[in-house]
């Protein structure tokens, strides 16, 4: 799938957290009726649901304070506010292993299925970040590649 406009890359930090940024493009997009369907089934899951349980907050309380308006910057700030309040050290290890996620773990098989299924054999994907990447037609690369 070719880059979407407004749909920034998951190695993208915020100001402390990477990916947070594109969940909540992910559901501006959707509420403006600009996110192509095939990310619609995934809102709230995969990814996203690993950034909701490491804050500690649910889905819908994120999607609808994110909705309600603000930045970036104070929405992260509201996360840590309302869910569990992280320390930096608590986000430099949550950016490291969100981003290296399907590398030699627990979801590496499925991650080799998509690489297959999605065609992108022998394009040096090794992550889900890398294959997001790779899908929206962006090196692979980023901070914690």
């Amino acid at each position: 799938m070719p880059a979407i406009p407004g749909l920034r890359s998951p190695y993208t930090i915020v100001t402390r957290l990477c990916y947070v940024g594109r969940m909540f493009d992910k559901i501006r997009l959707h509420a403006r009726g600009e996110l192509p369907a095939a990310y619609q089934p995934s809102l709230g899951k995969g990814l996203d649901r690993r950034v909701w349980t490491f804050i500690g907050l649910d889905y819908p309380t994120i999607r609808d304070r994110v909705l309600a308006g603000g930045t970036d910057a104070e929405l992260e700030a509201w996360l840590f506010s309302g869910g569990r309040d992280r320390s930096d050290a608590d986000c430099h290890m949550w950016n490291h292993f969100i981003s290296k996620l399907g590398w030699r773990d627990e979801r590496s098989d499925f991650l080799r299925q998509r690489i297959v299924e999605d065609g992108f054999t022998n394009r040096g994907v090794e992550t889900f970040f890398d294959l997001i990447e790779v899908d929206e037609g962006r090196p692979i690369g980023g901070p914690y590649a």
